[in-house]
């Protein structure tokens, strides 16, 4: 008994599919260490999410052991990053406290970008009054600057992990949401747009089928960019003392409670805010990288 020529021809297409999405990657991979730049960023990324990944492993003391005879330790072989004035080890706090930020960040940012994009997507299609109320509403929110728009939220919802992921969500849904809409503008007036329209096609079928192909290259970037800002958001809140909350390693926490001691211990408060530098520079030249790789002409 002989497979039917339709079966045989979604197989070839679900397997030609898979063969492209490999080929995506590799091409992205590629193009992300075929220059120095966006190479340094990626592997910088992909080191911080290993310790992300890895922390408990690698970390040799818990987050908030006090070893009281270390206390106020320099760098050394046994602390390598030294010791607070309450005898915890700066490493491992450094080493866990990763998990913590890009998790926040992370989780953030994909929750904002999901709903940006459907927002952005139903309102530059539909037009109309609905499109002019949001973006309205989406610019009085932009008027305000981020950080201050985060405090004023927090200063509601109170200090804690979920409140500040739900400040990322808040914060960034109107950026993703006009980027979004920008392309979706430029792309429904098309051709095969108005050929879908015509033939009956539901809203929602244009929109997944047709539309979001070609907002994806421009909302994969943004969200690379996103991710980079959440990151400093993340850590900013931390460091005013309106997210997290002691004794989490958090790093914008950790600068913020050494600053009563940077004079006799300049270490505490030096590595957490270098790992916040280091990890947000890294993000903005791998999302430098993905968007020449997703914007080049063919």
């Amino acid at each position: 008994m002989t497979a039917s020529p339709l079966f045989d021809t979604q197989e070839e297409q679900g397997l030609q599919s898979t063969v492209d999405r490999s080929s995506g990657r590799s091409k992205l991979i590629h193009s992300l260490y075929s220059r120095p730049t966006s190479a340094i960023g990626t592997s910088i990324f992909l080191i911080f999410l290993l310790l992300a990944l890895l922390g408990p492993i690698i970390a040799p003391y818990a987050e908030n052991q006090q070893i009281v005879s270390d206390a106020r330790q320099p760098p050394s072989s046994e602390h390598v990053f030294g010791t607070d004035n309450l005898g915890r080890d700066v490493y491992s706090r450094v080493v866990l406290g990763a998990r913590n930020i890009l998790l926040l960040a992370g989780l953030g940012t994909l929750l904002a970008v999901l709903s940006g994009t459907v927002l952005g997507l139903v309102s530059g299609y539909r037009g109309g009054l609905l499109d002019e109320g949001l973006m309205r509403f989406f610019d009085g929110l932009l008027a305000i600057p981020a950080l201050l728009f985060a405090l004023l939220l927090l200063g509601i919802l109170g200090p804690s992990s979920s409140s500040v992921l739900m400040v990322i969500v808040i914060v960034y849904t109107p950026i993703v949401a006009r980027v979004v809409r920008s392309v979706v503008l430029s792309v429904k007036q098309r051709g095969y747009v108005e050929a879908a329209r015509l033939q009956g096609e539901r809203q929602s079928v244009i929109l997944w089928r047709e539309i979001f192909p070609s907002v994806l290259p421009v909302l994969a970037v943004e969200s690379a960019l996103r991710f980079s800002y959440a990151i400093f958001l993340v850590a900013s809140l931390g460091f005013l003392g309106v997210s997290v909350q002691p004794p989490t390693p958090d790093w914008g926490l950790m600068v913020k409670e050494s600053r009563n001691y940077v004079d006799q211990l300049p270490w505490t408060m030096f590595f957490p805010a270098a790992a916040i530098a280091i990890l947000v520079v890294g993000v903005n030249l791998m999302a430098d990288g993905i968007k020449r790789f997703l914007l080049a002409p063919d």
